[in-house]
């Protein structure tokens, strides 16, 4: 796809998610924006070239099947680009998944792309707490990739999010499952938690490119509270029990264990865990000011646009 003067052409990896179908969706509304999106598999095509788009959006989108790995295929789809936004990532490893395939090296890979492209900038959406030191598989491997997007000569913006909670995803239906319960058990019931809408998180993201900001970024939700008190909140909100039954994470840990011996894909695994155990307490108001977010939406207002 070619680039114009006037016109900004993303290139979205990882981009059949849901903040990825949402991101196509907020960009191709500026008819001076085009897509090119690249995903594994046709499926992921189908459910891209099924979003409810006009036909001069539709005219202004690409879909490109590629392995993230493939750098001769990345330079190939971002020739003409000037934005990329790298949304690839895993939150649980398998023995077909790894934590370095999915986080470092597609971002590698992409990154040796972007060296030969037209390409001025990169946004890696990221984990709040990643680091290379953690303890933590995911969180390490993450921050691994991170180190990778500021050794290339791209100006890069990594943007680290907790909890995202958007309309139709996989956290809000387990957020409103738990809410509607009269009973519900959770492990750890007082650990933070930070949700952010994922209507800001892609108004994020189109800022991060188009301010071509280089640099990490920490963003979360207005309001942090505990598990427990998010679930009272929900349950409000749907007319649930909302009560909470709180177990030892070392129980958790126990039984994740057990599914990552005897199973070649758990349901969840230790690491998992431990990220969504993980304390989120930020303070967004520096990531706003860069980003020229002039507000985020209201944790109420999060929930009853995703629970409803």
């Amino acid at each position: 796809m070619e680039s114009t003067q006037n016109k900004q052409t993303w290139l979205i990896t990882g981009a059949n998610g849901n903040l990825g179908k949402r991101l196509i969706s907020e960009i191709l509304s500026d008819a001076d924006s085009a897509v090119v999106a690249v995903v594994r598999s046709a499926r992921a095509q189908h459910e891209i070239e099924s979003l409810d788009l006009n036909a001069e959006q539709v005219a202004r989108l690409e879909v490109k099947v590629l392995n993230y790995d493939d750098v001769a295929a990345l330079t190939e789809v971002a020739q003409g680009c000037d934005k990329a936004v790298h949304l690839v990532g895993i939150l649980k490893e398998t023995k077909m998944a790894s934590y370095f395939d999915a986080h470092e090296a597609s971002t590698s890979a992409l990154l040796q792309a972007l060296d030969h492209s037209t390409v001025k900038h990169l946004t890696y959406l990221s984990i709040v707490g990643s680091t290379p030191d953690s303890s933590n598989a995911c969180l390490a491997s993450k921050g691994r990739a991170e180190q990778l997007c500021h050794r290339h000569d791209i100006a890069a913006c990594v943007l680290r999010v907790p909890m995202v909670l958007g309309e139709g995803d996989y956290a809000s239906f387990a957020l409103r499952k738990r809410a509607q319960a009269g009973r519900s058990i959770t492990f750890r019931a007082d650990s933070i938690e930070q949700p952010i809408y994922a209507g800001d998180v892609v108004q994020a993201v189109i800022a991060a490119g188009t301010k071509e900001i280089n640099g990490d970024l920490n963003l979360a939700g207005p309001e942090a509270l505990t598990r427990r008190a998010l679930t009272e909140r929900a349950a409000a909100i749907v007319g649930g029990g909302g009560k909470v039954v709180s177990l030892p994470l070392a129980i958790g840990l126990g039984m994740a264990g057990l599914f990552e011996t005897f199973m070649s894909n758990p349901p969840v695994t230790k690491a998992m865990l431990e990220v969504l155990d993980h304390d989120d307490e930020v303070d967004p108001q520096a990531a706003c000011q860069a980003l020229g977010l002039d507000h985020l939406t209201s944790l109420d207002d999060m929930l009853k646009a995703v629970l409803s």
